[in-house]
């Protein structure tokens, strides 16, 4: 009996970043009531896959400033063999001082 599936493989990780992190903006003042802000972070694979893998993010932490909603957002973006790009946003008068999330990559 042959197969042409390869095993699956998975990795897993927890990243966090904030205020310390070069670029970050989610903790700025607002200009606007609509003014979206992002802030992007590259996650690179231990080791590669065959092909673009599944990836799933969850949020397990966070620092928002307490005057204001907890408006965030996490999205995988620009998913390859050997990483993807996390995007991070908020809005309105939210103010994010810090965030932390996991991830699970799906592939082969």
């Amino acid at each position: 009996m042959t197969s042409d599936l390869l095993p699956l493989k998975i990795l897993s990780s927890t990243v966090g970043v904030g205020v310390l992190t070069d670029g970050w903006n989610l903790a700025e003042p607002y200009e606007d009531d609509d003014d979206a802000r992002c802030f992007t972070t590259q996650v690179t694979f231990a080791t590669p896959f065959a092909t673009p893998p599944v990836v799933h993010l969850g949020l397990s932490g966070f620092d928002v400033e307490q005057h204001s909603s907890a408006r965030i957002t996490l999205k995988a973006e620009e998913i390859s063999d050997s990483g993807f790009l996390v995007r991070i946003s908020t809005w309105r008068a939210s103010r994010i001082y810090s965030a932390e999330f996991n991830w699970l990559a799906i592939g082969s």
